[in-house]
C-alpha cells in the first residue's frame, strides 16, 4: 500500500471541502490514474462528474493533469504513473485550464 499525494485546483477544493493545497490517499498497487481518479472520487463524492465524465471517463476539458512536470492527460486510465509519484515522493497534479482572447 503506498499515499498518493493529489494537488487539486482551487474550485474542486472548494467545492469537495477540502483545506490546504493537496489529499494523500491510500493506494493499493499498480497506481494507475484510473486508480488515483476512482479514490479520490470515493473519498470526495461531489467530485463525481467534475474531473470526468459520469458516462465516458474521459477528462473533463480544461483539466490536465501533470506527473513530474509532464503533461499525462492524454494518456490511458490503466497507464501506471511514474514510481515517484506512486510512492507519494511527487504528486499528482490536476491543473484547470484557462481560455480566452
Amino acid at each position: 500500500m503506498s499515499a498518493v499525494r493529489v494537488e487539486l485546483p482551487q474550485h474542486l477544493r472548494k467545492l469537495a471541502g477540502i483545506a490546504g493545497h493537496e489529499v494523500v490517499l491510500d493506494m493499493t498497487a499498480p497506481a494507475t490514474l484510473g486508480a488515483v481518479l476512482d479514490a479520490l472520487e470515493a473519498a470526495y463524492p461531489a467530485l463525481r462528474g467534475t474531473i470526468r465524465d459520469y458516462t465516458t471517463q474521459q477528462r473533463r476539458a480544461f483539466l490536465r493533469f501533470f506527473a513530474c512536470e509532464e503533461d499525462i492527460s492524454l494518456l490511458a486510465l490503466d497507464a501506471p504513473l511514474p514510481e515517484v509519484v506512486a510512492n507519494g515522493s511527487e504528486p499528482l497534479l490536476i491543473i484547470a485550464g484557462v481560455a480566452g482572447g
